[in-house]
């Protein structure tokens, strides 16, 4: 239209120059032959934009409300588009992947339920463990105990000696229970996470190990600790297992344990280091592992839980547990990472 006018204008100012009549019949002839061009021209716009419109635009929003509906929530909708060719074999993949998620996700729903099942069979189990599985074990162990003291004059050396292996036996198997039954409630039975002083945490387990730390000679130096997002109760078991593994495996010189900490972005890297027997750094995923022992249990008592407790509460709280391989001397150093407060 904008160029049907300029020819209009165009064609008015020359005939107002007053042209001979053979060329204003030319350029009325051109006129002419230009307007319909244009016409054409806009009458295949209209149609070129009928035929997108019909055979593309309306297809893709067909789809795109199908897309919409699923979702919507409603996961079994079908995704159909007749044509063009294109359009329909894309909303076949798209449905294809839709028929994917869907059986996926109903498979996690079911493996989710499942999950829920087993974890309160384990909850059950938990509170049998706590309750009477130890009854019977101390029961053993005490009236075992009261054998020896009421028939010790009459037992020799090697039945005294087999009353001994009972007793330690059943004190260790209860030792082995709770150990289980702490390992099993992390992430379970916990009180939330807040924003807590780590401090207070390694007070808490400084004065649950006071005796050991008493009798060993132990001395335990700190950093300023820091403000973390976490649970008190499992990050003061944390503190307690590491600065106890610490005193159980010294060398001959008193114990020297250091407890640092330093910011690295969204998270607070802790440091456990200490003047011990120190570990392989071979051994370094082994240790972490329930049950893996590195030295005999006549030499360092223990049930083998403690390395992978400890971990186990650091990655409930979103951080990672490992052994500083890279540490200079003698003694052993484990780094782990917790949240900042209000990060």
């Amino acid at each position: 239209m904008a160029g049907v006018t300029v020819i209009l204008v165009m064609s008015a100012r020359t005939m107002e120059l007053s042209p001979r009549p053979e060329v204003a019949t030319q350029l009325t002839r051109l006129n002419v032959a230009l307007i319909v061009v244009f016409a054409v021209l806009l009458a295949c716009g209209v149609g070129l934009a009928f035929i997108v419109r019909h055979a593309v635009l309306n297809p893709i929003d067909r789809l795109t409300t199908q897309v919409r509906t699923v979702a919507g929530g409603d996961f079994d909708h079908v995704l159909h588009v007749d044509r063009p060719a294109e359009l329909a074999e894309l909303a076949g993949h798209v449905d294809s992947m839709r028929d994917r998620i869907v059986a996926a996700w109903r498979v996690a729903a079911d493996q989710s339920e499942e999950l829920r099942r087993s974890n309160g069979e384990l909850e059950q189990f938990a509170y049998v463990a706590s309750h009477d599985l130890q009854e019977p074990l101390r029961k053993v162990a005490s009236f075992t105990q009261m054998l020896e003291q009421r028939y010790g004059t009459q037992l020799d050396d090697r039945a005294k000696q087999y009353i001994h292996y009972a007793v330690d036996g059943a004190k260790r198997m209860q030792l082995l229970i709770n150990d289980l039954l702490d390992f099993s409630r992390v992430g379970r039975v916990t009180s939330g996470k807040t924003a807590i002083e780590s401090g207070v945490a390694l007070d808490a387990a400084l004065e649950n190990l006071s005796a050991v730390i008493e009798d060993t000679g132990a001395t335990v130096t700190r950093d300023e600790l820091p403000r973390v997002t976490g649970n008190r109760m499992q990050l003061t078991r944390l503190f307690q297992n590491l600065v106890e593994n610490a005193v159980k495996f010294r060398a001959e010189e008193p114990p020297r344990i250091h407890i640092g900490a330093e910011r690295s972005g969204d998270m607070w890297e802790f440091s456990c280091s200490d003047n011990g027997i120190g570990i392989e750094p071979k051994y370094a995923d082994r240790i972490f592992l329930i049950f893996q022992r590195l030295h005999p249990r006549d030499v360092y008592p223990g049930t083998g839980i403690g390395l992978a407790l400890c971990r186990k509460i650091v990655e409930y709280h979103g951080g990672r547990l490992w052994l500083d391989g890279d540490t200079e001397g003698r003694g052993t150093t484990f780094r782990w990472t917790l949240p900042v407060a209000g990060g």
